[in-house]
């Protein structure tokens, strides 16, 4: 091993001879006896066979040509019918790897059943969190998928898939201003772009969101929405839409979302640079922008937005 510290020992005893017949004026001896010091421990890091190698990059934790089984962590109640559901990665330094506005598939088998149940989710964890994501899963009188994710506890696993990417953000600034229309768990691919455009540094795009829910009890995520908002008061901004105001302090738009509610929130077709995006029930899609096609391609623009005066291209429905 010492034959191995050799040469660093020649050079450290090179440069300490230079600093003791250096001029006047010249570098101060500690600091470069404190740096010859460094360096002679550097060579013998590097020339030690024990020294470490680099950390391989981990793996990636999801893949979409097949399902792979993931821990149930926790479970956090948001409120009578919905819950954010924690699964574990394999290794706590690893990330999801989730491209924004792309979701994950999930799967089980029914007790005597032939095929399994396949359900699409879009986790609320950001890109970047670390050994864990969340599904915000609300649960549904007859839905096979929530009820089955509902019934899951901790240690229990859930078969996960993906991503699977929809729309493709590429840079920053990629448009100007950025229109939201959501209902119910529609909210989850919305945060996924808030999160995503908020948190870049050199993006300036301004967002508005209009979500719709059945009561105040019932919007999802509004504490994380509202902190957003307060956060960042000059690029985004949140508007809530109920059936029907229960109290007095109500201070949202109550009914559908409709024409009047589109126009008066949602940047206008005529903006330079506009995108909007809309997920929700199937009713609520097809009234404001049309449904999909039945192969879950985009298909037509059709409802609201197209009477508004929208194009195909400024509308993405999520």
């Amino acid at each position: 091993m010492f034959s191995r510290l050799r040469p660093a020992i020649a050079r450290v005893r090179q440069l300490s001879t230079q600093v003791d017949g250096g001029a006047k004026g010249g570098l101060n001896k500690s600091l470069v006896g404190a740096g010859v010091v460094a360096a002679a421990a550097a060579g013998y890091y590097l020339m030690s066979p024990n020294a470490s190698a680099p950390a391989a990059p981990l793996p990636a934790a999801l893949d979409p040509s097949e399902f792979r089984a993931f821990k149930l962590a926790a479970i956090e109640p948001i409120s009578h019918n919905t819950a954010v559901f924690r699964f574990a990665l394999p290794h706590a330094e690893q990330t999801i790897g989730l491209p924004t506005t792309s979701f994950v598939l999930t799967k089980f088998t029914p007790e005597g059943a032939d095929a399994p149940v396949v359900r699409p989710y879009t986790p609320t964890s950001t890109d970047d969190t670390k050994g864990h994501f969340d599904l915000l899963v609300k649960r549904y009188d007859g839905g096979a998928m929530s009820s089955h994710i509902h019934s899951l506890k901790v240690g229990d696993s859930l078969d996960v898939k993906g991503p699977i990417v929809k729309y493709q953000f590429t840079t920053a600034n990629q448009h100007k201003e950025v229109g939201m229309i959501a209902g119910g768990t529609g909210i989850t691919p919305m945060l996924q772009i808030i999160n995503k455009l908020i948190r870049d540094k050199e993006d300036k795009t301004k967002l508005t969101l209009l979500f719709a829910n059945v009561s105040e009890a019932d919007i999802l995520l509004k504490k994380e929405l509202d902190a957003i908002a307060a956060a960042h008061p000059d690029r985004f901004r949140v508007h809530y839409v109920i059936d029907k105001a229960t109290t007095p302090n109500w201070t949202g738009e109550t009914g559908h979302i409709n024409k009047d509610l589109i126009k008066k929130y949602i940047p206008s077709a005529q903006t330079l640079g506009t995108q909007l995006f809309v997920c929700g029930p199937p009713g609520m899609v097809k009234a404001i922008s049309g449904s999909k096609a039945p192969d879950y391609s985009q298909g037509e623009l059709d409802g609201i937005l197209k009477e508004l005066g929208y194009t195909k291209e400024q509308v993405f429905k999520v």
